[in-house]
């Protein structure tokens, strides 16, 4: 059994930015020992990718991939927008979308010389980044959203939802790609985000001279501002502003939905 895990072979990756077989072969050879594989990859010829690597890559574009009942979202990163625009990079980053949508994560291994081919030929720190897939459960559906930016994807969405259509799952896709939710309910946020922000908007509110008796309702209703902002079933849903996501869902459920936004 290795010591390590498909988990370091990606943080190898995504740190040095070689393929995912030279991340695993250098992982292998040092015995799950990280410093000893980065030392490991530049020994053995791949310094250069390494030290592209510890270029910013702020820009790149995103993909949706779909099979069946599966959706995917794959983040190919790269250092300048130019690169993200052409048409190979497009063209790379969607069919490694499909790719995963079909086969799983492990399947990038495929591809892995191909980026190193853009990476070498172009210069540029070329990786994969964020990478999802996201079944729909039985009872339910999986759809997306992306939006484009110059002809490549920058914000995609994959949203599953339990009693519910693909349509429905696509409109509350679009609604996350621009409300930007982090937790599907409010039992997700952790408590100790919910203590702070509660302690703070109570000081904020002392100081700002409010009435002893009225603060816990001030303190509430700002909590509940605060929730807004982080919550999708709390948010006001986009296309309905005086109903909220979860009035919208009716009795369907939004079990798992994920994000990807380049720059973020």
């Amino acid at each position: 059994m290795p010591a390590f895990s498909a988990k370091d072979v990606q943080t190898l990756r995504q740190s040095t930015g070689v393929g995912m077989s030279d991340a695993k072969k250098a992982l292998e050879a040092t015995e799950g020992d990280f410093d000893k594989a980065v030392a490991y990859l530049r020994e053995h010829g791949l310094a250069s990718q390494a030290k592209r690597a510890d270029r910013e890559a702020t820009e790149g574009a995103v993909a949706i991939g779909r099979a069946g009942n599966v959706a995917s979202i794959v983040q190919l990163r790269s250092e300048t927008d130019f690169v993200a625009k052409s048409d190979e990079f497009k063209k790379v980053v969607s069919e490694l979308a499909d790719l995963v949508a079909a086969d799983g994560e492990s399947a990038l291994d495929s591809r892995a010389a191909d980026i190193e081919d853009m990476r070498t030929r172009l210069g540029e720190n070329i990786s994969v980044g964020k990478v999802v897939r996201i079944e729909a459960p039985a009872d339910g559906a999986v759809d997306t959203y992306l939006h484009l930016q110059a002809g490549r994807g920058v914000n995609a969405v994959v949203v599953a939802v339990s009693g519910g259509s693909e349509q429905l799952a696509h409109d509350v896709a679009a609604h996350i790609a621009f409300a930007r939710p982090s937790y599907i309910t409010r039992d997700e946020v952790p408590e100790a985000d919910v203590a702070t922000e509660r302690e703070t908007v109570e000081k904020i509110a002392r100081n700002e001279g409010k009435p002893e008796a009225a603060l816990p309702k001030i303190i509430e209703g700002r909590l509940n501002g605060w929730y807004k902002e982080r919550v999708l079933l709390d948010q006001s849903y986009i296309k309905d502003e005086k109903q909220t996501v979860a009035k919208f869902l009716g009795t369907a459920s939004v079990t798992q939905f994920a994000q990807v936004v380049i720059g973020d």
